[in-house]
């Protein structure tokens, strides 16, 4: 059965309640539990799982749609449903049976947790012996199991990779109620997004219960499984490209009742330099979504058909992120200058663009140095950086 309708029909019914409620999710600093409650009802976070599973296992061009969708209302419900949704990628690094276990109750398994390897997996009878402190897990209030990424020692010393690589890593997997969430979200943006602290101390972690994030091999078809962090970059850029879409929606709506700044001679709507500038924020949205979508048919039918080319899309996929997001970032900055005196304001929505999408450039994987990957593949040098 297709899911996709139902799917992308719910999270647009959501849409409008999302905006209205945008507020209160930023106060509370997470996304409340009867939202979360019908986001689940909506299939946001079975969307990725295996339909042998009972998920929808719907393809990513359908996912960054509603991931688009989603962000496009609230920044942080987009962001929020984007980590959840991403637990079966994760979760098909473990043993089959393991996998098969964790999905045994239902599709709505939610997972959070670390990339940073920012702890220490002491290596011990039948598993590890994990401590670690991992910032920026999102979610992790209503997750049910927690991950973190760690260094893998041996009498307390890093084990070295094979053949000169770095240090050995791998995540740990551990049911929410033996993690300790420590209460650090205060920040400038994606204030609802609940990505506190995860706390693990002397805690055994048993051998099935652990994976490679970055190597591993996944234990469950298809091509929803096939490179996993690619999509996630995709992912990431989906979000982005909805926070700035809904900017340019809260500038036009703002536009209606005829707004002219103090001391300007017109309405700012009848501006022919804020035209020029509008309307080239626009079409750079519009170019940042096709990028994407283009990139992602190109990785989808590789991931379906021809697996040993996703190699050669790297470059250009990761690449991507920054471009999108520097995109972004210029569409949502003309909205708030245009915004006036206004949107300096907690209560703007077109603040809380603004502070959302200065807060996702922060990420990792929205560095500039990307950017060098792609150039790197244009001059046939060796790519420094992939996923």
């Amino acid at each position: 059965m297709d899911h996709r309708p139902d799917l992308l029909t719910a999270v647009r019914e959501l849409a409008p309640e999302l905006a209205a409620r945008a507020e209160e999710f930023e106060r509370a600093r997470e996304l409340p539990a009867d939202l979360l409650d019908r986001l689940r009802d909506a299939g946001c976070f079975r969307m990725f799982v295996p339909r042998s599973h009972g998920g929808y296992e719907v393809d990513l061009r359908t996912g960054m749609v509603v991931l688009e969708t989603l962000a496009r209302a609230d920044g942080s419900t987009g962001w929020t449903v984007m980590i959840g949704a991403e637990s079966p990628h994760l979760l098909a690094m473990l043993p089959r049976h393991r996998f098969d276990k964790l999905y045994a109750a239902g599709p709505d398994v939610v997972v959070a947790g670390g990339f940073a390897p920012q702890g220490r997996a002491e290596l011990a009878d039948g598993g590890f012996q994990v401590n670690g402190r991992w910032a920026f897990a999102s979610g992790s209030r209503h997750a049910d199991w927690i991950f973190g990424n760690c260094l893998v020692t041996a009498d307390g010393q890093p084990i070295p990779g094979a053949d000169g690589q770095p240090p050995e890593t791998r995540s740990m997997l551990f049911p929410a109620d033996r993690v300790t969430v420590v209460d650090t979200w205060h920040v400038l943006g994606l204030r609802g997004t609940g990505s506190h602290d995860v706390l693990v101390e002397s805690a055994f972690c048993p051998a099935e219960e652990s994976f490679d994030l970055f190597t591993g091999t996944p234990c469950v078809p298809g091509p929803g499984f096939v490179a996993p962090l690619v999509h996630f970059v995709l992912h990431l850029g989906a979000v982005a490209v909805g926070i700035a879409q809904g900017a340019l929606d809260d500038m036009t709506a703002l536009l209606d009742d005829g707004r002219q700044r103090l001391y300007a001679r017109q309405p700012l709507a009848d501006s022919p330099a804020f035209r020029v500038q509008l309307g080239r924020a626009d079409l750079n949205v519009r170019a940042a979504r096709s990028l994407l979508a283009t990139l992602a048919d190109e990785l989808w039918t590789a991931c379906a058909q021809d697996p040993e080319r996703i190699a050669a899309l790297h470059p250009t996929i990761s690449a991507s992120l920054p471009w999108v997001t520097e995109q972004a970032i210029a569409a949502v900055d003309t909205c708030y200058r245009a915004a006036g005196g206004g949107a300096a304001r907690d209560s703007s929505p077109i603040q809380r663009r603004f502070r959302d999408i200065h807060t996702f450039a922060q990420h990792a994987a929205a560095a500039e140095g990307w950017l060098g990957n792609n150039g790197a593949r244009l001059l046939g040098r060796p790519v420094a950086l992939a996923y």
